[in-house]
């Protein structure tokens, strides 16, 4: 089925807001999960449905541990929402990968655990497929609109999440760049893409590299002057990546050529009649169409 393109963008750190949306407007999102990280900030930008949440709320007043990852995507997927851009801060395992790049993820590493990483459990159990957690035509159109906007874009990237709020060790650093092939890290991500398959959104993330971890030679410890130095010239690029993607997206949403808004199909595995309504209840908007 088709229908209207809703685009949510999350933004991560040094990104507040979206610029130029017609009829804006900061509406408080609803989700039986609990409290988004934020109001959200609803519009339409050349014609296409917008909607952006800030992860770490206005301010930044939430850590990665406490973002409350379930309640953001099931509140953008209540308002609508078929497409989410992530965007977010992340160090560098790649010299080639330099602060200020761009990186269009399209895999992860999982390294949280001290997050709640999915919809499912007692009372309805459900396994969706990750394999491949980014949505490829979503996250062209991100490499295209960020190129437009002025970035040096890296095509495809592994992204370790790991749960901070710390910064890595320089012997984890070595690790996750040698051993385990990691292209960026970051503390935001997931659960966050595993929860938007959960949801049946198309997910893209887009890595904004500030530095180069702890593991390169000539640049020594992460240094958080640095970062947010960086962090304001990337999110000029990131709104102007932002700004372009409605176009490229157009108004009218046909179905996901990737699957993304099909991913519970035979997901749910509790037989009907095993079901609890009151978990049901609040997997209305999250899994409504299979449920």
């Amino acid at each position: 089925m088709s229908g209207e393109t809703m685009i949510g963008v999350i933004g991560g750190s040094g990104l507040y807001e979206i610029d130029g949306m017609e009829g804006a407007e900061w509406v408080q999102g609803y989700s039986p999960w609990g409290l988004p990280s934020d109001a959200i900030l609803t519009g339409r930008l050349d014609g296409v449905a917008m909607a952006f949440l800030p992860r770490h709320g206005r301010g930044h007043v939430l850590a990665p541990s406490d973002i409350n990852y379930r309640a953001n995507i099931d509140a953008l997927k209540r308002l609508g929402v078929t497409d989410v851009i992530s965007v977010s801060a992340c160090g560098s395992f790649r010299e080639e990968m330099a602060p200020g790049d761009f990186v269009i993820v399209d895999q992860f590493i999982d390294r949280t655990f001290a997050r709640d990483k999915s919809f499912f459990g007692a009372g309805c159990v459900a396994h969706v497929s990750v394999a491949h957690p980014t949505c490829p035509r979503l996250g062209a159109a991100c490499a295209e609109a960020a190129g437009v906007a002025g970035a040096r874009v890296h095509d495809g990237g592994t992204y370790l999440a790991m749960e901070g709020p710390q910064f890595s060790t320089l012997a984890e650093s070595r690790i996750y760049r040698e051993q385990w092939g990691a292209d960026v890290i970051g503390m935001t991500n997931m659960p966050e893409a595993k929860l938007a398959r959960e949801a049946e959104l198309c997910y893209a993330s887009v890595a904004m590299v500030t530095d180069y971890d702890s593991w390169h030679p000539q640049h020594g410890e992460v240094d958080v002057a640095e970062i947010i130095a960086t962090l304001m010239g990337n999110a000029d690029k990131g709104r102007g990546m932002i700004a372009r993607l409605p176009r490229l997206l157009g108004a009218e949403r046909a179905p996901c050529p990737h699957g993304c808004d099909r991913a519970l199909e035979n997901a749910i595995l509790t037989a009907p009649d095993k079901r609890d309504p009151a978990v049901l209840a609040r997997l209305d908007a999250v899994a409504g169409r299979v449920l």
